[in-house]
């Protein structure tokens, strides 16, 4: 302060064109090495950290930058058996610069994914349906211009990424995304799941083969060819996690509901009659890290046995029928089985997980009868069975296989795909029994469409029965394996459940299936209906066909056999009960039936592919070849300013041990993704309790084309010279006229 009195003391009085000239210099160097700054985002040391933030290593040693903040809100709607759903993703840029988000996330597999929607502001601006490749280019080219941006695309039926471009200095861009589906009718019981992470997923090296292909005669087939498109970055739980979630869900039942249960959430229930209710987190929010389910039954005994209900869209008919079939009566002593288990001990089964598959498969094994076979093979980075081929379930060999199968322990990668060879091959000793095969893994792997074709070539007439362990099983690899070996999925997600969801699953492993099952519509009347072709039923399990019909009155008829005697059922078109979005899960599940086709090799490809897209497209559907772009009409983000592009980190799945999948270490054996072991707390202090955690590994993020901390030295610098020059001028009189 007294060092700037005397120089006021000793200074002449400005010229006006002094003080003019000084002060647009000043300006001048401060705008432009403020410009010149705040091109790109400002990469920081956890020190430099003011308010809670995720930081994710950079190029630069010793600095990161910040993640984008990510809260998701659920609104669930369930109308009778099918429910809408509505996603809110609200990305925050914590950052003085511009960025791209990139958010990887799950939708229930059999979602119809039909809307997208940016908010900026209070402007909507809905996404419009193109193939993929067309919108992923009007996403980049709308990037390039410095618009905003939204790009939803499907990676598999449960595992899309949404994109959002040019979110500016501090700002926040909402996007929501809707998709219909129906609810889940077993055992008397509805029920519904929303998914909440993605588990780390292991992506089986490339492989070799040898091929005539000229001078070098060898190729490189991938089994995962979008392996970087699947692995985002996963926070390790012992940090903290992230990505809250808060979920509401509206029931209409249609019927007077008896129990209501949120399995792993605790909800506030409001009842607003004896058929509806509204439900909320008790907790407010949750961490985005295990699947939500909800449960409900009838207050009468027994739920519906058959229903059926109708959308007309541009004076079309659409029908879904739900019909749960009578258990199979036996006919004739059930007879002898061959059932081969197969345990995931891989690193992602670690902690909660495996422990639920033992007991689970030791149940199993219990259950044998005198006059099964049976073997037991497990796998994680190599496959081991318990005996050579199948034996009989003799006292000896069942107290065998259970203290074999309580040392199990869980490590190493997830190489599904020899296990499964091993355990659909036939020895040539099956002396004409039932076949089955018990798959109990949490499906954490990228190759699904590989596992699919070899489970279509290689089954016979085996019997695939998967049971999804822990708190976020891969629904999509579980169910579609269970289709293509005509069994069923079964999900436990709690050793809770262990006893009375593998007791529901030895019913329908030791009764018969209602096979043969034939859907036939009022003579005369054109209909397209799916699935094609119509599996067989297992007890306790519901039918579900979505139909494109003609037929305004008489009756579909549902048929098969109930052992060896006939069983009919017929429902009234004209009856049926009205309901919105039918059309859209038609669609769906015709796209679900034509990717089922594809994995069974037994239709051309490119043919399967020209129908997807064409029924996509038609419905305003995300699926594998068309995906929702959404694009702003004004550039927003300045003319050389850099845009960086940053993956939000998801959290680890509920019960999962992080040292098992990516090892003690922080890296896992074949990198599925990448562990983030970073976290700045509010107000670090360098010494106590708050001070962040040091990483030793991190996201790492592209070169950009200029440093950041020079560009801000730069601009400092400018500054200092304009306010020198500033201070020259002053010093100088002006001459006499």
């Amino acid at each position: 302060m007294l060092a700037a009195v005397r120089i006021r003391a000793h200074a002449p009085l400005l010229s006006r064109s002094g003080q003019w000239l000084g002060s647009i210099l000043a300006a001048a160097a401060f705008a432009a090495g403020a410009a010149w700054a705040d091109q790109e985002p400002r990469l920081v040391t956890p020190n430099d950290a003011t308010t809670g933030a995720l930081l994710l290593k950079s190029s630069t040693p010793g600095k990161y930058i910040e993640a984008p903040s990510l809260l998701t809100d659920v609104q669930i709607d369930i109308s009778g058996p099918i429910a809408r759903t509505r996603v809110t993703q609200r990305f925050e840029n914590t950052t003085d610069g511009w960025i791209e988000g990139v958010y990887v996330f799950p939708l229930p597999d059999e979602s119809a994914v039909d809307t997208l929607r940016m908010q900026i502001g209070d402007r909507f601006i809905e996404g419009m349906i193109e193939e993929r490749q067309k919108a992923k280019a009007i996403y980049e080219q709308a990037k390039s211009e410095g618009r905003k941006t939204a790009l939803l695309e499907q990676e598999r039926p449960n595992l899309f990424t949404n994109s959002i471009a040019n979110i500016g200095p501090g700002e926040t861009i909402i996007v929501q995304i809707e998709y219909q589906e129906t609810v889940r009718l077993t055992d008397d019981q509805f029920s519904l799941r929303f998914p909440m992470v993605v588990g780390p997923r292991y992506n089986p090296a490339p492989q070799i083969l040898t091929a005539s292909l000229g001078d070098d005669g060898w190729a490189v087939v991938d089994p995962v060819p979008d392996r970087t498109r699947i692995s985002p970055p996963v926070l390790n739980p012992v940090i903290g996690n992230t990505n809250p979630l808060t979920l509401n869900v509206s029931l209409n039942a249609g019927f007077p509901v008896g129990e209501l249960d949120s399995t792993y959430h605790p909800m506030d229930v409001d009842w607003s009659g004896a058929n509806a209710a509204n439900l909320t987190l008790s907790a407010g929010s949750v961490p985005a890290n295990r699947d939500f389910e909800l449960t409900w039954t009838p207050k009468a005994s027994k739920a519906p046995s058959a229903a059926l209900f109708r959308e007309t869209v541009d004076g079309e008919p659409y029908y879904l029928l739900m019909v749960t079939p009578p258990v199979a009566t036996q006919s004739a002593p059930p007879p002898p089985r061959e059932i081969t288990f197969i345990i995931d001990t891989s690193g992602s089964m670690g902690g909660e997980s495996i422990r639920q598959a033992r007991q689970s498969l030791a149940m199993a094994v219990q259950r044998l009868a005198p006059t099964d076979r049976f073997n037991v093979i497990e796998f994680n980075s190599v496959t081991n069975a318990l005996f050579s081929h199948p034996v009989d379930a003799t006292p000896s060999n069942i107290a065998r296989a259970t203290n074999w199968v309580e040392r199990l322990e869980a490590t190493g990668g997830t190489e599904m795909l020899p296990a499964l060879r091993e355990a659909l091959a036939d020895h040539g000793n099956a002396d004409g029994r039932l076949r089955q095969v018990i798959f109990l893994t949490d499906g954490a792997i990228g190759n699904e469409q590989q596992l699919f074709e070899t489970i279509s070539r290689n089954r016979k007439d085996a019997r695939i029965f998967t049971v999804g362990i822990g708190s976020a099983p891969n629904s999509f690899f579980m169910s579609r394996a269970a289709e293509l070996g005509q069994g069923t999925f079964t999900h436990i997600g709690d050793v809770d459940e262990v006893a009375a969801r593998m007791g529901a699953l030895f019913t329908k492993l030791e009764s018969p299936a209602i096979t043969n099952v034939a859907a036939t519509w009022p003579d005369g009347s054109a209909v397209e209906a799916w699935p094609s072709p119509l599996p067989d039923v297992y007890a306790g399990e519901t039918l579900v066909i979505a139909a494109h019909a003609a037929a305004k009155d008489g009756l579909v008829w549902v048929s098969g056999l109930n052992g060896d005697q006939p069983w009919k059922v017929g429902l009234p078109v004209k009856q049926a009960a009205e309901r919105k979005g039918i059309s859209k899960l038609w669609a769906r599940k015709k796209i679900t039936s034509l990717e089922l086709d594809r994995a069974r090799s037994d239709t051309l490809p490119d043919l399967v592919d020209d129908q997807i897209l064409n029924v996509a497209l038609a419905h305003h559907l995300v699926s594998r070849l068309t995906s929702l772009v959404a694009v702003d009409v004004t550039p927003t983000r300045p003319d050389g300013a850099t845009l960086e592009s940053a993956t939000v980190p998801l959290n680890l799945p509920a019960g999962w041990d992080f040292g098992k999948v990516f090892g003690h270490d922080g890296i896992r054996s074949d990198a599925p993704m990448i562990p983030v072991d970073a976290l700045a707390l509010r107000k670090p202090d360098a010494h106590g309790a708050n001070a962040p955690k040091q990483v030793e590994r991190g996201v790492p993020l592209p070169n950009t084309g200029t440093l950041s901390d020079l560009k801000l030295l730069a601009g400092i610098i400018l500054v200092l010279i304009g306010f020198m020059l500033k201070l020259v001028f002053r010093r100088i009189r002006p001459h006499a006229a």
